[in-house]
């Protein structure tokens, strides 16, 4: 099967891919494209899955670069091929041929391009580290390697859409204890349970940050499983494991 890789029009011409789980050689519960090398997934089925999307991308394996995502707002620049992925949930650069990626599996995958300052970024963005800024903190960096913020484009890629992302009052609590006006990301549910938008909170807080074009593509990774794999729809269902997406940016 070959891989599904989703574009947005507004990344164009930049080289970019939000990844389904299809085309991949992972099986069982990972079955498709499981790019997480965390996963209790085959390590070498991992690296043949990221080996087809570093091929997809134009790239050699070490070109393929992430970070070790610990849901914060830390951002680190790249400007060579390294094997090592720092602990953050961001990563930019402004040199060609390197590949940016980022894992999810119902967070938002956020890709990045300043197409005239030729600078680059993608972010991992759940619901504390969007909270907490990691969204402005890639703009930040972006700008501090010579990125104007109005001239980047920003684009959420599949992510889990409100109305399958409920929540308990305590995290409502959360949000509007930061900001009374974060409630109207929330929706009531049944009971004393919420509908959280996180798409749209990213959306307001990549606007917030000076960004002027910032869209999501509308792919919910929990209403399909065909497509995505979710942590959200791996916990209900009792699963052991459950695979990572991959998105990728490149100059």
């Amino acid at each position: 099967m070959t891989l599904e890789i989703l574009t947005a029009d507004q990344l164009a011409p930049v080289k970019h891919g939000f990844f389904t789980r299809k085309g991949g050689a992972s099986s069982g519960v990972f079955e498709g494209l499981n790019c997480g090398l965390g996963s209790s997934d085959q390590r070498e089925i991992v690296l043949l899955n990221r080996r087809r999307v570093a091929d997809a991308m134009g790239v050699d394996d070490l070109a393929l670069m992430g970070v070790h995502q610990i849901h914060s707002p830390d951002v680190v620049t790249v400007d060579a091929p390294a094997a090592d992925r720092p602990k953050a949930d961001a990563i930019v650069t402004k040199t060609p041929g390197i590949a940016l990626s980022i894992l999810t599996a119902d967070c938002q995958p956020v890709l990045f391009s300043d197409p005239d300052a030729q600078v680059i970024g993608a972010a991992h963005a759940g619901w504390r580290g969007t909270l907490d800024g990691v969204l402005e903190a890639t703009v930040d960096a972006m700008v501090a390697l010579g990125a104007t913020a109005s001239n980047i484009t920003a684009v959420i890629g599949p992510t889990i859409s409100q109305r399958a992302y409920e929540v308990g009052p305590e995290f409502f609590e959360d949000f509007i204890t930061q900001d009374p006006s974060y409630s109207r990301f929330f929706a009531n549910g049944e009971g004393d349970r919420y509908l959280f938008d996180l798409p749209g909170l990213g959306l307001e807080k990549l606007h917030s940050a000076g960004v002027k074009e910032a869209s999501w593509t509308r792919h919910c990774t929990y209403s399909n499983a065909d497509r995505f794999y979710s942590y959200r729809r791996t916990t209900h269902a009792k699963e052991a494991d459950y695979g990572r997406l991959i998105s990728c940016i490149r100059l």
